[in-house]
C-alpha cells in the first residue's frame, strides 16, 4: 500500500512562508469545492467549484488555481464517519491526496470535515437561499468552512 503523503497542520504551518495562502478543498463525487485563505491565513473565503471529470483534468484545474494564488499548501477535508472511523469516502479522499502528491510539491494536510456540508446548508437555509442557489455554492462554502477550521487551529499552535 502506498504511503500517506499528508502532513499534520503543525508541519504545514512550519513549512509556509510569510504571505503564502492556503487552498481548502471539499472533495465530492461530482464536484470539488475550493476556498482560499487571505495572505495572513486568518480568513477563508469560498473560491470556486470544479466540476469533476477525471483525476488528471481535476488536478490540472486545481493546480492552475494554486499557481494563480501563490499557494503554499493544501487543506483537504477528510470525511470521517461520525464514530471517527474512515469509510469509503475517506479512503477515496486519501487516494486523491496520494495521486495529487505525485503532481505537486505543495504540502497536503487533512482536516476533519464531519458535518461541514450540513453546517453550511443550515446557514444557507437560515439565509433563505433558494435550492438552486444552495446547490451552486454549498461545495465552495463547505471548503471555506473546512479551511477556516484548519486556519483557526493553526493560529492556536
Amino acid at each position: 500500500m502506498a504511503t500517506d503523503p499528508t502532513i499534520s497542520l503543525e508541519d504545514l504551518a512550519a513549512r509556509l512562508l510569510p504571505g503564502q495562502r492556503l487552498i481548502g478543498m471539499d472533495l465530492g463525487t461530482k464536484t470539488i469545492g475550493l476556498a482560499l485563505s487571505d495572505v495572513t491565513r486568518t480568513v477563508a473565503s469560498p473560491l470556486e467549484t470544479i466540476k469533476r471529470v477525471k483525476f488528471g483534468k481535476d488536478a490540472a484545474a486545481l493546480l492552475v488555481f494554486c499557481d494563480e494564488h501563490e499557494i503554499g499548501g493544501l487543506v483537504l477535508g477528510l470525511p470521517y464517519n461520525m464514530d471517527g472511523t474512515e469509510g469509503p469516502r475517506a479512503q477515496a479522499t486519501r487516494a486523491f491526496a496520494r495521486n495529487l502528491a505525485n503532481l505537486t510539491e505543495l504540502p497536503i494536510a487533512v482536516w476533519d470535515e464531519r458535518l461541514s456540508t450540513a453546517a453550511v446548508t443550515r446557514t444557507l437555509l437560515e439565509a433563505d437561499a433558494s435550492r438552486a442557489r444552495r446547490a451552486e455554492v454549498v461545495d465552495k462554502m463547505a471548503a471555506a468552512y473546512i479551511l477556516q477550521g484548519a486556519l483557526d487551529r493553526m493560529r492556536s499552535l
